[in-house]
């Protein structure tokens, strides 16, 4: 019996089968748990050939977390899923988006508002976005997971992405303040960097990966999404019922190091 026996989960973020969030659906299903994936637009089509691969093909919904026609019907949506009738267990957040031509690549002076907004409309605000999108379809013990990466402190050529994850987290502790008293847990897990099509995107995160495999004391592997996905799952499962408002690292260790 898997730690997500008989859940039903939404899953965000799935375009390509190296994906974080193509990882955490696989481990769910092999867990247990019922899966619906999202994404929209020209990604929608990559993502319905994409979760073929996955052990149960799921049913791929539309939903930008930009667009309030879609999170007003979110729920009827998913409701009229089989199995999803009577709601959902969690929501797995895996959404972020910046120009990397204004706002990524050591282009923090001078980034126009026009990107950065939308680089935290994004990859911030839409994670209270979901989360209230959501709320109707759970109980008490809903689970909301999202990604982050490490906003503490400043990263070579994550610019603007960088605040933008830094709101994400604070959005992700006044979520838990304010979901707490439905029973509804909130919170996110700090990968290390990963070899995703997102990552592709920042320059010099080939070179911030090889670092962190040198410094991390458990080591690094930029192509395996396994573990992320592992801890990803594990928040969505019962095993942490008193624990929300907290971001759980999984990165070899790399952010517990100094020089």
């Amino acid at each position: 019996m898997g730690i997500v026996e008989g859940k039903k989960i939404l899953v965000t973020g799935v375009t390509m089968d190296n994906s974080i969030g193509f990882a955490v659906a696989r481990v769910a299903q092999e867990q247990g748990a019922q899966v619906v994936v999202s994404n929209f637009g020209r990604a929608l089509g990559i993502t319905r050939r994409i979760v073929k691969r996955l052990p149960t093909e799921p049913q791929v919904i539309e939903l930008d977390v930009t667009d309030q026609s879609h999170l007003d019907g979110l729920a009827d949506t998913l409701r009229g899923i089989d199995g999803f009738e009577d709601g959902i267990d969690g929501a797995f957040h895996s959404i972020a988006y910046g120009n990397p031509e204004t706002i990524l690549g050591d282009k923090f002076l001078g980034g126009p508002w026009e990107d950065v907004s939308q680089a935290i409309q994004v990859s911030a605000y839409s994670l209270m976005s979901l989360a209230v999108a959501a709320k109707p379809l759970m109980g008490a013990g809903g689970s909301v997971v999202g990604m982050t990466f490490d906003a503490s402190v400043a990263w070579p050529a994550y610019d603007w992405m960088g605040v933008a994850k830094a709101g994400l987290e604070s959005c992700a502790r006044y979520l838990a303040r304010d979901l707490g008293p439905d029973g509804i847990r909130v919170n996110l897990v700090a990968a290390g960097p990963l070899k995703t099509l997102a990552a592709k995107a920042i320059p010099g995160m080939e070179a911030i990966a090889g670092v962190w495999a040198d410094r991390a004391p458990l080591g690094w592997d930029n192509t395996d999404n396994d573990p992320t996905a592992r801890a990803v799952v594990a928040l969505l499962s019962d095993f942490f019922p008193a624990t929300t408002g907290e971001i759980v690292h999984v990165d070899g260790g790399y952010h517990a190091m100094g020089i």
